[in-house]
């Protein structure tokens, strides 16, 4: 079988976000952001969150790790060291407030397990929280509208763009295996072992960030390492196919990636960071260049099989 990848079909639909979508995301977004409103008019009450400086000291000197400016605690959380929160009940704004507590006897810092402290503070300010109203006080403090229809609208849109981004996504992919799968390709198998090692990295980080382990994750689901190794094997494949596919096309094209092309490449890694390009050329060695380079060029090969496409929408 020739390899393919000009004129090739597939069908796809574009999913219409509904009103009753928008209303259950305006609700998660109420319900996930409290609304934090400044109290002036009494003293600090459990429960409340409060904005402070402190310092702390033991034996008189000042030690490491005990100092902070604008920390933020909410009272009774337990989250400081016991007896810490209680010393700041009844407190105002712009008192100073020596709390006197002694660490525990397995504190984690050693030096100070089981010894007498003292913390200098100063209240800032006082907080609470309150869970949000679904009204255009919402929409104007939590998302900076006018009003709340003008944030649904908004918000539809922003999802609509989201649906049809994964959409077109999907198509693309699929596209890609179908053309992969006429490539005369045979997989190396150190190949193949290395993709599947890196497959399990991934999955091993994503767990992390969950607070999981692989250990973990496998007693959960009631299998063992070895399976999921097994497991990773036909994704890992594909991919080295769909790699190989790109690459191939890459080449009977001659496809290139341009300066200006390469620099909204950076620019796109950069917003979605938060950075600015200055701070990333620390990083932008000739492995991060060469991975960018890839990653433009597996975009434009990726746009031309679509393109190519013969497409019917369901």
């Amino acid at each position: 079988m020739a390899f393919t990848y000009r004129g090739l079909t597939a069908s796809f639909s574009r999913h219409a976000v509904t009103d009753s979508e928008v209303e259950q995301h305006l609700q998660r977004l109420r319900q996930q952001t409290p609304r934090i409103e400044e109290v002036t008019d009494r003293p600090t009450q459990r429960g409340d969150e409060v904005v402070l400086d402190y310092a702390g000291f033991c034996d008189g000197e000042q030690f490491p790790g005990g100092t902070a400016e604008r920390q933020t605690l909410t009272l009774g959380s337990g989250a400081f060291i016991p007896g810490f929160e209680e010393q700041l009940l009844d407190k105002v704004p712009g008192e100073e407030v020596v709390v006197k507590v002694t660490f525990p006897a397995e504190y984690h810092a050693p030096e100070l397990a089981g010894k007498d402290a003292e913390f200098r503070c100063k209240i800032h300010q006082i907080r609470i929280k309150s869970t949000y109203a679904l009204d255009d006080t919402f929409a104007k403090e939590f998302g900076n509208f006018e009003n709340l229809e003008q944030m649904r609208q908004e918000l539809k849109k922003s999802l609509q763009a989201y649906s049809d981004e994964r959409g077109e996504m999907d198509l693309q992919d699929r596209l890609l295996h179908q053309a992969a799968l006429t490539l005369d390709y045979t997989v190396d198998p150190n190949e193949l072992e290395d993709a599947v090692e890196q497959q399990l990295q991934n999955m091993q980080a994503q767990l992390a960030q969950q607070g999981l382990s692989l250990e973990m994750y496998c007693s959960f689901m009631n299998i063992t390492k070895e399976d999921l190794h097994k497991d990773a094997y036909p994704a890992a494949e594909a991919a080295l196919r769909n790699q190989a596919a790109v690459d191939e096309i890459i080449r009977l094209e001659k496809l290139e990636a341009s300066e200006q092309e390469l620099g909204e490449a950076v620019a796109l890694i950069c917003r979605q960071n938060n950075m600015t390009v200055e701070q990333l050329k620390p990083y932008y060695d000739q492995q991060f260049e060469a991975a960018v380079r890839r990653s433009v060029l597996t975009m434009k090969a990726m746009r031309l099989i679509r393109e190519q496409a013969v497409l019917t929408e369901k």
